[in-house]
C-alpha cells in the first residue's frame, strides 16, 4: 500500500484516502476532473484499504498539524471500522488534533443503523454534504445509487442524529456548478433547523 496515497497534505492539513467506493456520483466531484490533488495521485489501485497501512502513512507525514480530516476520493464512512481504527489511533497519540469526517450522509442508511455513537471520541467534527434544497435537485446533482425515493431526508437525518450526538456538525453545499440552482438560503435555512452549522463552498472548476 506504500505506493498508493492513502495520507496526503493539502492547505497544511492532512487528508486520509481510505476508498474509491462512493454511493453518489454528483456531477461536480472534483474526481470527474481530474486523478490527483496537488500532484497526489488518489485513485487506488487497492481499494481493501487496512488502518495498519493508514497508519503507517500518517506516521510518516504527520509533522505537528493540527487538523485531520477523513475526506478523500471516495465515501470514508464505507470503510467504518478502518476509520474508526485510524481514528483511535490519531485519538491515542496525537491528542490535541481535530479529527474531521468529510461525508455525504448516507452510513445509517447503507449500514442499518445509527453509526454515529460509534465515532464518538474518535471524530471532533462531521461535515455533512447536504447538497440541495429538494429531492429532485438532490438526486439530479449527485446521481445517488442508494435505494430510497427520499435520499435528502436520509441525509437531513443523518444531520439531525450527529447533532443529537454532540458533534460540531457542518452541512455543506456547492454552489455554482454550472447552471443548477442550488438555493443557499433555503439550504442554510434546512442546516439551521437541524441545529448545524452550515458552509457554502463555491465549485472551482480545478476542483480545490
Amino acid at each position: 500500500m506504500e505506493d498508493q496515497n492513502l495520507v496526503y497534505l493539502l492547505d497544511g492539513k492532512i487528508y486520509i484516502n481510505l476508498t474509491n467506493a462512493c454511493t453518489n456520483k454528483c456531477l461536480f466531484c472534483i474526481r470527474n476532473l481530474k486523478d490527483n490533488v496537488c500532484g497526489k495521485k488518489l485513485w487506488l489501485t487497492n481499494d481493501n484499504v487496512k488502518s495498519k497501512d493508514v497508519i503507517s502513512q500518517l506516521k510518516n507525514i504527520y509533522n505537528g498539524e493540527s487538523e485531520i480530516i477523513f475526506c478523500g476520493y471516495g465515501e470514508p464512512t464505507l470503510r467504518l471500522e478502518v476509520l474508526k481504527e485510524t481514528a483511535k489511533f490519531i485519538k491515542e497519540n496525537y491528542p490535541n488534533v481535530k479529527v474531521r469526517l468529510n461525508t455525504n450522509g448516507h452510513a445509517n442508511f447503507v449500514y442499518k443503523r445509527n453509526i454515529l455513537p460509534e465515532l464518538k471520541n474518535l471524530v471532533d467534527e462531521i461535515s455533512v454534504s447536504l447538497n440541495a434544497q429538494s429531492e429532485g435537485l438532490y438526486k439530479e446533482l449527485t446521481q445517488t445509487e442508494i435505494k430510497t425515493q427520499t435520499p435528502l431526508k436520509e441525509v437531513e437525518d443523518f444531520i439531525k442524529k450527529s447533532v443529537e450526538a454532540g458533534f460540531e456538525t457542518v452541512a455543506s453545499v456547492v454552489s455554482g456548478y454550472k447552471d443548477y440552482e442550488v438555493n443557499i438560503k433555503e439550504c442554510e435555512q434546512i442546516a439551521h433547523k437541524l441545529g448545524a452549522k452550515f458552509k457554502n463552498r463555491e465549485w472551482l472548476d480545478k476542483g480545490y
